[in-house]
C-alpha cells in the first residue's frame, strides 16, 4: 500500500503567494489552469492558485475516509439514520485546524497520511500537539475543538 505525504512545503508555497510577482502568478496560474489568467484581480488569482494546489495535492484518495463513508452509508441503510460523528472522527485532509492559546495562534494542518503538521514537523497525534503547545496533558481532539467536553458523571445519593 502506498502512503502518500503532504509536503511540508505546501503551506509555505501557499503563504507565499502574496509576496510572487505578479508575472509569476500570471506564470503558475497558465501552469496550473492551462490558459491565460482570467482576470488581473490578485487576491482572485492567488485564492484560485491557492485551492487548485491544495486540490492537486488532496485529491489522492483517503482509503481511511472512503472506509468511514462506507461505514456511514451501511448504517443508514440498516437503521435510517447515521450518527452525526463517528467516535474516531478526523478532518479531512487537507483541513487547516486554529486554536488561540497562551497570546498566539497555533494552525494545524491535517495531512494524507494521517498525521499533523505543526511549525513545519508532523506529528501522529493531536494530542501531542496540544501537550507541546501547553506544556500539560491535553485531548488534542478536545483541545483544537472537535469534540466536547464530557459532561461530569451525576453524584450518587442525590443531593442532601
Amino acid at each position: 500500500m502506498t502512503t502518500h505525504t503532504t509536503p511540508p512545503s505546501l503551506a509555505a508555497r501557499i503563504a507565499g503567494l502574496p509576496d510572487l510577482p505578479m508575472s509569476e502568478i500570471k506564470a503558475l496560474w497558465r501552469k496550473l489552469f492551462g490558459d491565460a489568467n482570467p482576470t488581473h484581480n490578485r487576491q482572485f488569482l492567488e485564492r484560485r492558485i491557492a485551492y487548485r494546489l491544495q486540490e492537486i495535492e488532496f485529491r489522492k484518495t483517503n482509503r481511511q475516509l472512503v472506509d468511514r463513508n462506507h461505514r456511514r452509508i451501511e448504517a443508514l441503510i440498516k437503521n435510517g439514520r447515521v450518527k452525526t460523528r463517528d467516535r474516531t472522527y478526523r478532518p479531512p485532509a487537507g483541513t487547516v485546524l486554529t486554536r488561540q492559546y497562551g497570546g498566539a495562534e497555533h494552525q494545524v494542518l491535517v495531512t494524507l497520511d494521517e498525521q499533523y503538521e505543526y511549525q513545519g514537523r508532523l506529528y501522529p497525534s493531536l494530542s501531542m500537539i496540544a501537550r507541546e503547545i501547553t506544556g500539560d496533558r491535553w485531548s488534542g481532539p478536545l483541545f483544537f475543538g472537535l469534540r466536547e467536553r464530557s459532561k461530569p458523571a451525576a453524584k450518587k445519593g442525590g443531593v442532601r
